[in-house]
């Protein structure tokens, strides 16, 4: 339409213009305005030249003739009218785009809300279809968060059935593909589809592994399927022919024709296995040389492809049988224990710290450790099973490396002793016990975090069966046992020796109840002899006894009598017992931690027995025994006592309480899981301490008699003249202090009371100081009722009781009950009768608190005055 006005718009000339104006006026279109160079401007210039003649524009001003503006006049409302048509044909062209434009935007909007609709109705769809797929019905109330999670389990459903479908084709695709190889195996005899994935490698000779095994497999079922069919169709053949056909050999037929498919599928089934071997053989070379090379992913390769021959334990046989740590150490592990002969004697000498373990086991333990630590790496990276790869690497260090060296260090350690054997037993143990705890803490497989429970309960049992012979049933308890007795028995050779010769056959009831305590010196010597002379034992181990013996010559140990021991071997010594309850402690302190706790109590009470025989009854009973039947001795002896047992007898105390500390603090507490056990212990320790204190008190109590009796002989000394003297020994009585026998008492009882001091002390002592100040005013008291007292007679008296009370109070009786019953104040007041006027005794007889039975006691001690026929003293008797 556009074109067609451009056509008709075009200029042309007027007809009825002038002839003088021949040349036609320029033409245009809507071309020339919306052209981009268009410029108002030059189009008014190009109208302007177009209108004026070529002569008037190109002639000399002179002769051009005079302006004329018609020609522009005519041109430019050529031009205008021209303007106007376009301006038309615009206009319509405008108003027939508009009403297009207007068409366009109304079918537009009829577009759009069909498709709006059509939107809606495939919502609608969708959410019918979702709503099916859930089972639920469609309910405008249902909260969309709970219709999104159904629709989410739906979808999650149909994923899963997808994937399960997608499980099953691809089984399915498995077994036609087996079924096919099989066919091609069984028919043809042609391995070539597992060649050609054999020739693949990687993941395709995974596969051809997992096919082979597979075939075999089938082969395997296949043969008792056949022997089964082949039973069932004989008897059938054999019904057949009894009953119906006799003759047809139709059963035989079908039996050969099964006897020839049995032997093809025992073709079959070798020449898969032969495939398999080859196979294998072919992955554990590649696998060997990918090894030797570092190549860790070649070795996966290779042990996820034999992980199908017999669970890969092919794979892990060549990874751990070649591992250069077995194979340098194979000849290390078997060398000769080392340490020089200073250290096992360090090991063996009770007295000495243990050096620790061996220096050639910890070196493989750390060899060990370094070792094993690395490998786990290059295991974890190697193999797909590297747990199980972990465990056999593991068994074969524990098993074989560290359980030879460690047998070659206990046989070693054993030939030396008992106790070096058990000290290097628990050095052993405690050292691979810290390699296990480092390997956990390290990871292994799983480092950096700790190990797997797997793994760890790996180590622990490879450490438990390490141990487990050395420590099954009472073969520990059993070496702990004979190790003490054997220190026992040497420490307590000459202690037992003087006391076996110093009594040899009992004389009394007491010494025959005493037997048994000799009964164990005899057998304790008896054994000391044996193991210090026993051929079987070592000579360092013999040596070692001897120098706790005390014996510093072999030729010591010979004979009974060439022993020779004297009055300190048969005292006891606090060092000693020391030494034998650190012996028992470490022997204790040993069992917790290689028995793990289980057997503690039954330990405990093995080694109480052991203790309370060698330290209750050998040791302190027998020294008891000693101390007791010297102070039974002094008794009625004619000399004075000799009291210088009483002195050891504070050793003999300080050991029996250090007995009893010890059993109460480091025995008694580790029997108390087991409270029958428990209880048996306490029972003998009480039923053994009470018999040791009942000896002490028996000893005590004894040297009380001896010591008062002697004071009684004492007195019995006193001269009649010494409380009466004549008139002409009245100076020298008056000017003397004492008289002898006091003297002689005070010198005697200060004697025993020195010794007493360091033997006892607290209460111990108290009681044995009061005993013996009872006894003495008990004494004395009879003593003065003996003498006829004059009144010098009774000053000297009064002297002597005053040297009595002097040595009493000395003593530590504070708050005693010899203290409260008046103590030497009594005899004071008795001296006193002998010297006081009638008058002063009238008013002593009469004093308040007395009573009727003591006045009667007073008055027999103012009937042995000298003056007592007096009118005055007779006169306070009368009025008594």
């Amino acid at each position: 339409m556009l074109s067609r006005g451009v056509d008709q718009g075009s200029i042309r000339t007027q007809e009825t213009r002038r002839s003088t104006m021949s040349r036609a006026i320029p033409t245009f279109s809507l071309d020339t305005f919306s052209s981009k160079d268009f410029i108002v401007k030059d189009f008014v210039e190009n109208l302007s030249e177009s209108a004026i003649p070529a002569s008037r524009r190109s002639g000399p001003a002179h002769a051009q003739s005079a302006f004329d503006p018609k020609p522009l006049i005519r041109t430019f409302e050529s031009a205008l009218s021209r303007l106007g048509n376009l301006s038309e044909d615009l206009t319509e062209q405008e108003t027939d785009l508009s009403a297009s434009v207007r068409r366009a935007e109304s079918q537009h909007n009829q577009n759009v809300a069909s498709l709006s609709q059509k939107l809606e109705q495939a919502i609608e769809q969708f959410n019918r279809l979702d709503s099916s797929l859930n089972a639920i019905p469609t309910d405008p109330g249902l909260d969309a968060e709970a219709d999104a999670d159904a629709g989410g389990a739906a979808a999650l459903r149909i994923g899963e059935r997808l994937e399960e479908l997608e499980r099953q084709r691809a089984r399915a695709e498995d077994a036609k593909y087996l079924i096919g190889v099989w066919l091609e195996v069984s028919e043809k005899g042609s391995l070539r589809p597992l060649e050609e994935k054999r020739r693949l490698g990687g993941a395709e000779k995974v596969k051809c592994a997992t096919i082979a095994r597979q075939l075999l497999r089938i082969c395997t079922r296949l043969d008792p399927e056949f022997a089964r069919e082949s039973n069932r169709g004989s008897q059938r053949s054999s019904q057949l022919n009894g009953k119906r056909m006799n003759g047809f050999n139709g059963a035989n037929g079908v039996n050969g024709g099964k006897e020839r498919l049995s032997t093809g599928r025992n073709v079959t089934r070798e020449l898969i296995e032969r495939f398999l071997e080859s196979l294998e053989k072919d992955l554990l070379d590649q696998f060997d040389e990918q090894y030797r090379r570092q190549n860790f992913e070649g070795m996966k390769d290779c042990a996820t492809a034999l992980r199908d021959f017999n669970e890969g334990s092919s794979v892990m046989g060549m990874f751990v049988n070649q591992h250069q740590f077995f194979i340098d150490r194979s000849q290390l592990v078997t060398d000769e224990v080392g340490g020089d002969a200073e250290t096992w004697d360090r090991i063996a000498d009770p007295d000495s710290d243990p050096p620790g373990v061996e220096p050639g086991l910890q070196a493989l333990i750390d060899e060990v450790r370094l070792v094993v630590q690395e490998e786990s790496f290059i295991i974890k990276r190697t193999f797909p099973f590297y747990e199980e790869v972990l465990t056999r690497f593991l068994q074969r260090v524990f098993q074989q490396s560290i359980q030879q060296r460690l047998e070659m260090v206990l046989q070693k350690a054993g030939s030396i002793s008992s106790l070096a054997f058990l000290r290097t037993l628990q050095a052993s143990r405690s050292y691979i016990s810290s390699l296990v705890d480092d390997l956990k803490a390290h990871g292994l497989t799983e480092h950096p975090e700790p190990v797997s429970s797997t793994i760890a309960a790996v180590l622990d049992q490879q450490l438990d069966d390490l141990f487990v012979p050395y420590l099954l049933g009472s073969s520990y308890i059993d070496r702990e046992k004979k190790s003490l007795e054997e220190l026992y028995s040497s420490l307590l050779f000459k202690f037992s020796t003087y006391h076996s010769r110093r009594k040899k056959m009992p004389t009394s009831l007491y010494d025959r109840l005493n037997q048994r305590g000799r009964q164990l010196i005899d057998s304790t010597r008896e054994g000391a002899l044996k193991s210090l002379g026993d051929t079987g034992l070592a000579d360092s181990h013999k040596a070692m006894l001897r120098r706790i013996a005390g014996l510093k010559d072999q030729g010591d140990d010979k004979g009974k009598t060439e022993i020779e021991v004297t009055e300190e071997d048969g005292q006891l010594s606090l060092e000693t017992a020391k030494r034998m309850l650190k012996w028992l402690a470490e022997g204790v302190g040993r069992g917790l931690e290689l028995s793990g706790g289980n057997e503690t109590p039954k330990d405990v009470q093995a080694l109480l027995g052991l203790l309370l025989t060698h330290m209750g009854e050998i040791y302190l009973d027998n020294a008891l025994e000693n101390a007791l039947d010297l102070a039974a001795a002094q008794e009625n002896t004619k000399n004075e006592p000799d009291l210088t047992y009483l002195p050891s007898l504070r050793t003999t105390i300080q050991t029996l309480h250090l007995l009893q500390t010890s059993i109460s603090t480091m025995l008694l507490p580790l029997a108390t899981p087991n409270l029958t056990i428990r209880r048996e212990i306490d029972k003998t320790m009480t039923a053994t301490i009470s018999t040791l204190e009942a000896k002490v008190s028996s000893i005590l109590q004894r040297t009380i008699d001896a010591t008062l009796e002697w004071v009684k002989k004492l007195l019995l000394s006193q001269k009649k003249s010494d409380f009466r003297p004549r008139d002409e020994d009245l100076a020298s009585a008056i000017e003397a202090l004492q008289t002898p026998t006091c003297l002689s008492i005070y010198t005697f009882l200060t004697r025993v009371s020195n010794l007493a001091g360091p033997t006892m002390d607290g209460v111990n002592l108290s009681s044995f100081l009061e005993a013996l100040a009872t006894g003495l005013r008990t004494h004395l008291l009879d003593h003065l009722r003996k003498f006829t007292v004059s009144l010098t007679g009774g000053l000297i008296v009064s002297k002597d009781i005053t040297k009595y009370a002097e040595l009493v109070r000395a003593w530590p009786l504070q708050g005693s009950e010899f203290e409260s019953s008046g103590g030497m104040e009594v005899v004071a007041e008795v001296a006193n009768l002998f010297v006081i006027s009638a008058e002063a005794l009238r008013e002593r007889l009469r004093g308040a608190g007395k009573s009727q039975e003591e006045v009667g006691e007073l008055k027999k001690f103012v009937e042995r005055r000298e003056d007592v026929g007096s009118v005055g003293v007779q006169a306070v008797l009368s009025a008594i």
